[in-house]
């Protein structure tokens, strides 16, 4: 059995944040225990048979936060990065339509144009604004019925595989593009292209490794004698602060930061409260499907700067195709004679998924929307199914949060992160990594966190 004052579960990048910012601190008293091999957790990196690395998720560097680019640098070097000017589109009607779409609807046929036009006028000339109930009831009192008809509630279903109307809209913030009725009718009248929205217009990708390699560099810093790889954690018992694995050890600590999702944890707690158990069942996520398809020659010239482009239609299974060749040409053997395009799939219980047959219908929804001319081009094929792709922000997702966190920071037990804390919106690699930071700052220092109960506030902080 060994103690210390501090475990750590999980070394994505919330778990690498705590312990890195403990090691900072001069906090030698820690142990991560990670039930993977290796670190990284959901921002690992893959490199198949043939050569092509792949990343778990289209996966980019953009930061609310100068520790969060300090520590990069110190990761990979400035000499380890490629800058990139974002290109995402939308692949719609046959043709491609700049992203965000609701600024962009000049490209579309005249009638569905007109379609969504005459929904944002309908919105803008409307007497009343009731507070909507869901997302749903928010993409139509936004960005009117068109608009929703045609692209937001169609792609938003594919991306989340939950309807709309099960999910919240208070996670929007920055993710979300705001139609303006002036702007849209004068990017139709001059036949403005609208492409620069976003706090990820411009961002940064490994040179070497994928998204992974970032996160390997940060372990080491850290130093391997503070992981224990291949440890799944089965049992917490919070009255004696004792952690059993399924390889036999024990480990018992005065503090425990957890990065597990917050419904698994909650059931893996020994003298568990029932009405956490019940709660935690309002927490809703989806499973993701990677699809990785290695391919020859060179992708067709309307995709040689692409970055990544989002399909709202039935004709493919996917929401989002990354090329991912373009973040660099060190994801594939040779760029000079090959590429690569990274597709993924949600699943839920309102979406099933056959994970026997997802690969082929994802080759055919290439060939459907254009992206490949020939089966004959391609030459590998890599796929990864993640039980938890992304949490979803649920109308009663907040519910379950506010119940359970605060009872489990009273056990000493701080679950943060992309599915140890649930919140969607602050579980980009720069949040979750600032999670663990900020959960470190406040147990050693008495430093209040921002990002994780203040995602607004956190998110409001981009670009100062």
């Amino acid at each position: 059995m060994s103690h210390h004052k501090y475990i750590i579960i999980g070394a994505g990048p919330t778990g690498l944040g705590a312990a890195y910012r403990l090691k900072e601190l001069g906090v030698e008293d820690f142990t991560v225990l990670e039930k993977e091999p290796t670190a990284g957790g959901l921002s690992t990196s893959f490199v198949d048979d043939m050569g092509f690395t792949w990343d778990i998720g289209g996966h980019v560097q953009f930061s609310h936060y100068k520790y969060f680019d300090d520590l990069m640098m110190k990761a990979l070097g400035e000499d380890g990065w490629l800058n990139h000017q974002r290109e995402s589109w939308v692949w719609i009607r046959d043709r491609f339509v700049p992203y965000p779409f609701q600024n962009n609807i000049r490209c579309l046929p005249k009638e569905e144009m007109w379609q969504c036009l005459q929904g944002l006028i309908k919105e803008y000339k409307s007497a009343s604004y009731p507070k909507p109930a869901n997302f749903r009831e928010w993409i139509i009192a936004t960005l009117g019925q068109g608009i929703a008809d045609v692209f937001m509630i169609p792609y938003n279903f594919k991306v989340w595989a939950f309807p709309p109307e099960m999910m919240s809209y208070t996670w929007i913030g920055e993710r979300v593009a705001i139609a303006d009725l002036e702007k849209v009718s004068k990017n139709i009248l001059f036949d403005i292209e609208d492409v620069s929205w976003g706090p990820n217009s411009t961002f940064q990708f490994p040179k070497y490794g994928g998204t992974g390699a970032i996160w390997l560099s940060v372990a080491k810093m850290i130093g391997h004698d503070k992981f224990r790889f291949g440890s799944h954690v089965e049992t917490i018992d919070e009255k004696t602060k004792t952690i059993y694995c399924a390889d036999g050890s024990t480990h018992t600590y005065d503090k425990l930061i957890n990065t597990m999702p917050m419904d698994i944890l909650v059931h893996k707690l020994k003298h568990g409260n029932d009405a956490h158990k019940e709660v935690v069942k309002l927490l809703k996520h989806s499973t993701t499907h990677i699809i990785g398809v290695g391919l020859k020659g060179k992708p067709a010239p309307d995709l040689e700067t692409k970055c990544w482009m989002y399909f709202p239609e039935d004709n493919c299974p996917f929401y989002r195709v990354t090329v991912f060749s373009n973040y660099s040409p060190n994801n594939v053997p040779d760029i000079n004679q090959h590429w690569s395009l990274m597709a993924e799939v949600s699943q839920s219980e309102c979406k099933p998924v056959n994970a026997d047959t997802i690969v082929e219908e994802t080759i055919q929804g290439m060939l459907n929307t254009k992206l490949i001319e020939s089966r004959e081009d391609i030459i590998s094929v890599w796929y990864k199914s993640l039980d938890y792709g992304y949490p979803t922000p649920s109308t009663d997702r907040d519910k379950a949060i506010n119940k359970v966190v605060p009872e489990l920071d009273k056990l000493d037990i701080y679950s943060r992160g992309r599915f140890g804390g649930w919140k969607y919106e602050v579980s980009n690699q720069d949040h979750s990594l600032m999670q663990g930071v900020e959960i470190v700052n406040k147990l050693e220092l008495g430093i209040n966190e921002i990002t994780f109960p203040f995602p607004a506030t956190a998110n409001a902080m981009w670009g100062k």
